[in-house]
């Protein structure tokens, strides 16, 4: 896969900048890493690559956290429309770690709001008033609960109307009860386009058979690596769904 990213044309993150995608929607698709190696040889005249630093699929890591009563899962899990997540990324190349809160509402729109940090103590000052501006839960509520490590690829294509990342090598760590699990060959794309602007990858998704599905990775890791303590049921066909992905 490296091998295939040497093949495309650069971007850096300033020349990022300026995809503005000011209407902006997501659609997330699943696949295995046999067909993200034939959708690179597809994109490779139409997507610049983001490379920061001789680096094309640098590794992410992230901490969600929830309620001890695991508020913010149940909401996903009984499909309510207002929901949040809160997590602490790091970008594991540079070392930049983000607090953010991610809110969608009734319409389907996703806000996401995030300041720096230095680490995931939440009795300082700056990070309390951040949640309390922005979380409808009470702080001294929160928990780490979930790990998630991955490599991203970020593409861009060259009409500059939408970034694709594509997220590889995902395992996941469960904080509660010490679970692991590794999804192998599982692959997470997410699309992220101005509005309903011409797309080249979405014809060549079409053209290898992948298609949308939700996959939330907060809540798909933990209710892979949950036990009775949380429902699943919502989840079942999604998870029978990957299981097949994973196994091919």
């Amino acid at each position: 896969m490296n091998e295939l990213l040497k093949s495309y044309e650069p971007i850096t993150l300033d020349e990022m900048k300026s995809v503005k995608l000011m209407n902006r929607t997501d659609t997330k698709f699943v696949t295995n890493t046999s067909k993200l190696c034939q959708l690179l040889k597809m994109a490779q005249q139409d997507y610049y690559v983001q490379d920061i630093d001789g680096q094309r699929n640098p590794d992410y890591d992230t901490t969600y956290l929830d309620t001890k009563a695991f508020d913010m899962y149940s909401q996903h899990q009984y499909g309510h429309a207002n929901r949040q997540k809160i997590r602490f990324r790091t970008y594991c190349i540079s070392g930049l770690q983000f607090m953010e809160v991610k809110t969608k509402n009734n319409h389907g729109r996703t806000k996401k709001n995030r300041i720096e940090v230095w680490d995931m103590n939440l009795n300082e000052v700056t990070k309390r008033l951040f949640l309390q501006k922005n979380l409808q839960y009470e702080v001294d509520s929160l928990q780490p609960v979930l790990n998630n490590h991955f490599n991203r690829i970020t593409l861009v294509n060259k009409g500059m109307t939408e970034r694709l990342t594509i997220d590889t090598a995902l395992k996941f760590s469960n904080l509660t009860n010490g679970h692991h699990k590794d999804m192998g060959p599982l692959v997470v794309i997410e699309l992220k386009r101005d509005g309903l602007v011409y797309s080249p990858i979405l014809h060549m998704l079409r053209q290898l058979r992948i298609q949308p599905h939700g996959f939330s990775k907060y809540c798909m890791g933990s209710a892979l690596t949950a036990d009775e303590q949380l429902p699943v049921n919502r989840f079942k066909c999604k998870l029978i769904e990957i299981n097949k992905l994973i196994k091919q």
